[in-house]
């Protein structure tokens, strides 16, 4: 028993795993975690649409599309190897900086630019960095897609542009919902690096914001808790479209 106090009492747990801490840290960081959701679901949105239209700008047969095709290739390349801290700093501070302070309009594009909320340029940030990721996801549900598929398509008189719409790309965003998922998962992570612009109080900032108040960091074990609950039901969701998946073909083979 003696043991058991020694070790729940120590420095060690007073300052990263305190009751009383825990809980009054636990309103503030549970504001910034609204923001993370805010940031998530904002940003899912606008990836799926312009991942989308990326994919099917990279996969768009012929010569009259390859400059499109390069300009896609060059999005992705760039945006899958610069880290999202650089890409969320970048246009939190630096279009702020450009524009002047972030809410109030200056008149002009940069001006415009500048009154829009550091929520958005968060959103912008991961927008830009994730879908270049999923970009690479639709064009590997699209590529899998038989050819044969398409010159039915186009056997029954139907363009290209309405071969990809009813066609290929209703079988091709089923197969990847599960990579998709997983994305998203990490893009919910991710949305604590958007703290680094300064105006995003999420749940990582708002811990931060604790610690320095209080010199107790508890506050980003609550944050974890958070994102551990929010994360692993969209894992085991993942893993039960993963399995039903694995258990219809195994039907459609028997």
């Amino acid at each position: 028993m003696t043991m058991l106090a020694s070790i729940i009492d120590n420095d060690f747990t007073r300052t990263f795993m305190s009751p009383f801490h825990f809980r009054q840290s636990l309103p503030q960081v549970w504001e910034g975690f609204k923001i993370n959701i805010e940031l998530m679901l904002k940003a899912e949105v606008a990836i799926l649409f312009f991942a989308l239209v990326l994919a099917v700008i990279r996969t768009s047969p012929g010569r009259a599309f390859a400059p499109l095709r390069w300009l896609a290739i060059i999005y992705i390349d760039f945006f899958r190897a610069v880290p999202l801290v650089l890409v969320a700093l970048a246009i939190g501070t630096g279009f702020g900086n450009l524009a002047g302070q972030p809410g109030h309009y200056n008149g002009g594009i940069l001006g415009w630019i500048g009154n829009l909320s550091f929520v958005t340029y968060g959103v912008l940030a991961l927008t830009l960095t994730y879908s270049a990721y999923v970009a690479e996801v639709y064009r590997a549900g699209i590529q899998s897609v038989h050819p044969s598929q398409r010159m039915a398509a186009r056997s029954l008189g139907l363009s290209y542009a309405k071969s990809m719409r009813f066609v290929i790309l209703p079988q091709a965003i089923r197969r990847v919902i599960p990579p998709l998922l997983n994305d998203f998962i990490g893009l919910q992570k991710d949305t604590a690096i958007i703290g680094v612009i300064g105006g995003v109080t999420e749940s990582v900032a708002a811990a931060s914001g604790y610690s320095q108040t209080f010199s107790n960091y508890t506050g980003y074990l609550v944050a974890s808790v958070f994102f551990v609950f929010a994360t692993i039901p969209l894992t085991r969701y993942l893993d039960d479209l993963i399995a039903r998946r694995e258990r219809r073909e195994q039907a459609q083979l028997a």
